[in-house]
């Protein structure tokens, strides 16, 4: 009996020295591939270049209440254990858009209580990504030159480079994610798949789509078990969020707040689902189609070299989230600057890997390849707005900073949309945007730092001019800053 024992803890223990030999094999291999070494490389000064640039966006004035302020409020209420309830949208941050992530970013806040933690966050997401997508492409056997090749085509998405820019959203966070659940996807357990499907819900509702897109994609591989699993998943997460959690954090705002952008179709998500199947006419006739034909043009543009080596199959699983894009009453979801198409265009970057994967004696490595992202990255990113509209307030920033240094950490501040991400960790803050709210807001906000000149995103110079005269007739001191900044402390 006791010979019996030995021998198994000794199978074990050769087990685990096997896989501790594997895995490092593995590590020498990477250490040892010229290319994972050019693209880690890569990646890091990509990264650090991406916060540099977040960082000189935000410091020229162009970051916005939303949605980088709304967020940083939110977090940093959390960490201060105030209930974390915007004072912008008046929404709580959970019941915002389901982002438990949040609660991880308010942890670190009450050590680094510093805006750049959330640049700084955005950057690596979105650049490390190519580690699992290496990952993936080795798991598929694809040569070292081709998982360069591919994991750059991720670098040079437009979207890429545009969302990094576009203030701060904690999806991003889940583009590491993705890669990770196709590694994973490819195991005979799915369990590990399953649990990264639930890290990714985790950064924004919206993502719903895209795990259910995932069980579409395995209802086509024949994976039923799994397919149910996944659909089962997004729809149980969805209505635990739009029927439970939002109604009881946000009151008689409740509800998925994007439902808004597709009203057109019903008031609330059965309507809208009815809409959509019981009057396809009505849908068709709804859609934009020259808006939507060069949404998808730009959306697939990049991928044009890899074209036929596409696995429809894994670019299924994106159908739910392009539709949504499409049906959407906002225009904004059919661009590449915003985030909309983040998870998309991984989607595209991994039914590429897939593809040639299946096809690798068809595939060959050229730079012509290389040549069609770079046009393709000139073409529809957008690092020339540093030389032109992101320099429209250079004149703002000295009086703007001036500003920031005499307004107390405990005010409550009024001020356009566009300094709120510099004062937003604070337990009120808000920009002027409806003139009903102008007497309230008189009575609990301390501090107005107004611009009427450059009012800002959802402000206009006529209410900001009235905020202003009406504090003044009520004895507020009001000091000119210069270009038109006004300070007004009651």
């Amino acid at each position: 009996m006791r010979q019996k024992i030995d021998l198994s803890i000794l199978l074990k223990k050769d087990l685990l020295l096997m896989k501790d030999e594997f895995f490092m094999d593995k590590l020498t291999n990477f250490r040892n591939d010229k290319y994972f070494k050019k693209l880690f490389l890569i990646t890091t000064l990509a990264s650090i270049l991406f916060f540099i640039l977040a960082v000189i966006r935000h410091y020229l004035l162009q970051s916005n209440a939303y949605d980088l302020g709304l967020f940083d409020q939110w977090i940093w209420l959390t960490s201060k254990n105030i209930p974390s309830y915007s004072t912008m949208t008046g929404l709580h941050m959970f019941a915002d858009h389901g982002a438990w992530t949040l609660y991880i970013a308010s942890l670190l806040y009450k050590f680094i209580p510093n805006i750049n933690f959330l640049f700084i966050t955005q950057s690596l997401s979105l650049c490390f990504t190519t580690i699992p997508l290496w990952l993936l492409c080795k798991k598929n056997n694809l040569s070292s030159k081709i998982c360069f090749l591919i994991t750059i085509f991720w670098l040079l998405q437009p979207v890429v480079f545009n969302v990094n820019l576009f203030d701060f959203h904690p999806e991003v966070w889940a583009m590491p994610l993705i890669p990770l659940y196709y590694y994973f996807e490819k195991n005979k357990n799915f369990l590990k798949s399953l649990l990264i499907t639930f890290l990714i819900l985790g950064t924004r509702d919206g993502l719903v789509l895209l795990i259910f897109g995932f069980g579409l994609e395995q209802i086509l591989k024949k994976k039923f078990q799994r397919a149910f699993f996944l659909i089962a998943i997004s729809i149980i997460w969805f209505l635990f969020l739009n029927n439970w959690i939002y109604p009881i954090l946000n009151g008689d705002k409740g509800s998925v707040m994007a439902l808004a952008r597709y009203s057109k179709y019903g008031d609330s998500f059965i309507e809208i689902l009815l809409t959509l199947f019981t009057n396809p006419f009505y849908v068709l006739k709804s859609i934009n189609l020259l808006d939507s034909i060069f949404y998808l043009l730009i959306l697939f543009l990049p991928a044009f070299v890899f074209w036929k080596k596409i696995s429809f199959i894994t670019l299924l699983s994106s159908f739910p989230l392009i539709l949504s894009n499409i049906l959407s009453e906002s225009s904004s979801q059919r661009t590449l600057i915003h985030q909309y198409s983040l998870p998309v265009v991984l989607i595209i970057v991994v039914s590429v890997i897939n593809g040639i994967a299946n096809n690798k004696k068809e595939f060959f490595y050229n730079r012509r390849s290389f040549l069609w992202m770079i046009i393709c990255w000139a073409a529809l990113a957008k690092p020339l707005f540093f030389a032109g509209p992101y320099l429209g307030r250079l004149d703002l920033i000295n009086p703007a900073r001036e500003a920031f240094k005499e307004i107390p950490k405990n005010a409550n501040v009024i001020t356009t949309s566009y300094l709120v991400p510099h004062l937003s960790q604070r337990s009120f803050i808000k920009y002027p945007n409806n003139k009903d709210d102008m007497r309230l807001d008189l009575q609990k906000y301390n501090v107005l730092l107004l611009n009427p000149f450059d009012p800002g995103w959802d402000s206009t110079n006529e209410l900001q001019k009235q905020y202003i005269q009406k504090a003044q007739e009520n004895n507020w001191n009001c000091l000119e800053l210069g270009n038109g900044l006004k300070l007004c402390k009651k």
